[in-house]
């Protein structure tokens, strides 16, 4: 099997509230889908499947014309090397076709990521207001996230942002993906959660006079990262 990786991060339509730079060196993590290519060999003519890739070995069985085996091995000196219900074996290449089939796999909780992002996002724009539940009204910091993750994700949290920060697992920055929570705070005390989106940017009830905006990650500080999801 050959595999390749397409690496993509974040997600598209993002709204820029602040340009604040972030360090070069401080990526967020990506997010990957993964490519898979199986080679097959599909039978043209009926063979038998040796236990040795010569002319004098065993016969472990019979591959009939038109079936389509894994290719364990590529061909060698005239031999391929083939998996069937009875076991691996060798047919002569010429009685064959190679085949390449190719498969995408998504991790569901990339997808279960993104739709956290994209819900949020809705809500850009809104009121702040402190002690706020809900963005349709009004909500605060941590209010928000609560609301997001519930509704997006069936993830329930407190209404804090430092009881949040410990009701999760805590990642580095390079570890961030999206649908995880930034956590920001002055003197050593956790004041402030944002949800990150990936590519250094987060989405968060920010101030009354500002509301709900996304800006850089970097706007302040953080203080750390959780992830309350997987």
């Amino acid at each position: 099997m050959i595999n390749k990786v397409w690496k993509a991060m974040g997600v598209l339509g993002i709204c820029t509230c602040l340009t604040l730079g972030v360090p070069a060196e401080a990526k967020a993590a990506e997010i990957a889908v993964e490519t898979s290519t199986t080679l097959y060999a599909r039978i043209d003519s009926s063979a038998a499947v040796k236990d040795m890739p010569l002319a004098g070995g065993q016969v472990l069985t019979q591959v009939p014309e038109g079936q389509s085996y894994e290719v364990a091995e590529t061909s060698k000196d005239g031999w391929l090397k083939i998996r069937t219900s009875q076991g691996e074996g060798y047919i002569p290449s010429s009685s064959a076709t190679l085949i390449e089939k190719t498969q995408e796999k998504v991790d569901q909780s990339v997808k279960q990521r993104r739709e956290v992002v994209d819900y949020a996002l809705q809500f850009v724009g809104g009121r702040y207001v402190y002690g706020g539940v809900n963005p349709n009204k009004g909500v605060d910091c941590s209010g928000f996230t609560r609301y997001v993750l519930k509704y997006a994700a069936g993830v329930n949290l407190s209404h804090s942002s430092r009881a949040q920060s410990g009701e999760g697992r805590l990642v580095s920055y390079e570890e961030a993906r999206p649908g995880d929570l930034v956590f920001y705070g002055k003197n050593g005390s956790i004041n402030h959660v944002a949800l990150y989106m990936g590519e250094g940017k987060v989405v968060h009830a920010s101030t009354e006079k500002t509301g709900i905006i996304v800006t850089n990650v970097m706007y302040r500080k953080p203080v750390k990262f959780v992830s309350v999801l997987n």
